[in-house]
């Protein structure tokens, strides 16, 4: 009997919405935008955060790398000399290598030349490195081989190229055994890596920071290019004197991550009279990325569930103004026997009905948003399970919420005043 009263009440909610058609798609509006703005941007801000984990890792969990950072007090005193010697030494390298719970040690050094093939040039990251960086950075082959012992010993000019790199200076034909130029020197590709992000393009664009890289031996980049090397930038000679720009260290368990991280900080600050270095943690950073990820979700949703109070503001809005419309009917129905609770039921299926179906209209948005962002923008978006769900409820108890006090309000009229109303 109960249940056959609540179908006969939402059937009376859902055609007294219809009468009125155009104002209850309007309400019906603010909580659809709401709902979807909600999983929308969750969903971008959930890629945004996903994209930086993911590159914080590729750097390895249990690895602590030491860069090279020209100091500008540096550059200030050399103004004469144009000679900036400053950055990782080789005696460097030497004591992390003797560190407590310390694996492998990869030093490498960075080369400022252009690479071409033929008419197409680009200015990747032309990396100086011994054979197990790609063991410890866990960089994999897509064709050919990586960089041996033998090429090392050898000082041989053979070099593997970046996926990217691949792709653009051999849009039609396979690299392995072609030979490219870095700088003044030729060098014959022997493999090619798999990329470590997606990729968008062949070129990349002005200005843009790229993955894209060129790997050849370590003892070849430091018989052909030396430690000092010329930059060139907009017509004017910078000459750097950089003994190592990079020394990975990988550490045999995540527990001593921070340990070594520390130790490393206290030789480099011991042995170094200015600050031209750099211990970057990725574990530390990864942490630090998934606390701003909560913290940033929060904000999102919080900013994007304004929008959903809108909504049900409306809804209210709407609501108190179809009870004073329809005074008279609910003074007859209380005439007629309906009790205050019939009223309140009523009024509260209609209002729940708004906020339900722009809710689920607004979840199929919210799920269709977030694909077109990530097709025009190239911004990664992730769709969470729980998005789409809590935007929903929170969507149908707006919509409760909201509806309660215009159906207090008519529930609580006087059928006497109420059947006297024009």
């Amino acid at each position: 009997m109960k249940r056959a009263s609540l179908l006969r009440t939402v059937r009376l909610g859902v055609s007294s919405l219809l009468l009125h058609k155009l104002r209850s798609a309007l309400t019906t509006l603010g909580v659809l935008f709401g709902t979807s703005s909600v999983i929308a941007m969750l969903a971008i801000g959930e890629g945004a955060s996903e994209k930086a984990q993911a590159e914080i890792r590729l750097l390895g969990s249990q690895n602590v790398i030491l860069r090279s950072v020209k100091p500008r007090e540096d550059f200030a005193s050399n103004q004469q000399t144009r000679v900036n010697t400053y950055g990782l030494t080789d005696a460097d390298y030497a004591r992390v290598s003797t560190f407590p719970g310390v694996g492998r040690v990869v030093p490498v050094r960075e080369i400022y030349e252009e690479v071409r093939r033929g008419s197409r040039a680009m200015n990747p990251r032309v990396l100086a490195c011994p054979p197990v960086y790609r063991e410890v950075t866990g960089r994999h082959v897509l064709e050919g081989r990586w960089i041996t012992d033998q090429d090392e010993r050898g000082i041989a000019n053979v070099c593997v190229l970046s996926d990217e790199v691949a792709r653009y200076l051999f849009p039609v034909e396979a690299p392995l055994g072609q030979t490219v130029k870095v700088g003044a020197d030729y060098y014959t590709v022997v493999g090619t890596l798999m990329p470590r992000t997606r990729q968008r393009s062949d070129a990349p664009s002005a200005g843009e920071q790229t993955q894209a890289e060129v790997f050849i031996p370590l003892e070849t980049g430091r018989k052909w290019y030396g430690n000092l090397q010329v930059k060139m930038r907009s017509g004017s000679r910078e000459m750097e004197e950089v003994e190592l720009h990079e020394v990975i260290v990988e550490v045999a368990t995540p527990d001593a991550v921070p340990t070594v991280a520390a130790a490393a900080r206290e030789a480099l600050s011991r042995y170094h009279t200015q600050k031209d270095y750099e211990v970057v943690v990725p574990l530390e950073q990864l942490l630090l990325a998934e606390k701003t990820k909560r913290i940033f979700n929060l904000v999102l949703g919080s900013i994007a569930s304004i929008s959903l109070l809108v909504g049900g503001i409306g809804i209210m809005n709407v609501m108190l103004a179809t009870v004073t419309e329809r005074t008279r009917e609910i003074g007859i129905r209380r005439a007629l026997g309906a009790k205050r609770r019939h009223i309140v039921t009523q009024f509260l299926v209609e209002t729940v009905v708004l906020s339900v179906g722009g809710g689920l209209l607004g979840v199929a948005l919210g799920l269709v948003v977030p694909l077109i962002v990530e097709h025009f923008a190239d911004m990664p978006t992730v769709i969470t399970p729980t998005a789409p769900a809590l935007a929903f409820l929170i969507s149908a108890g707006v919509g409760v919420v909201f509806g309660l006090y215009p159906a207090w309000r008519a529930a609580n009229m006087d059928p006497v005043e109420a059947l006297r109303h024009e």
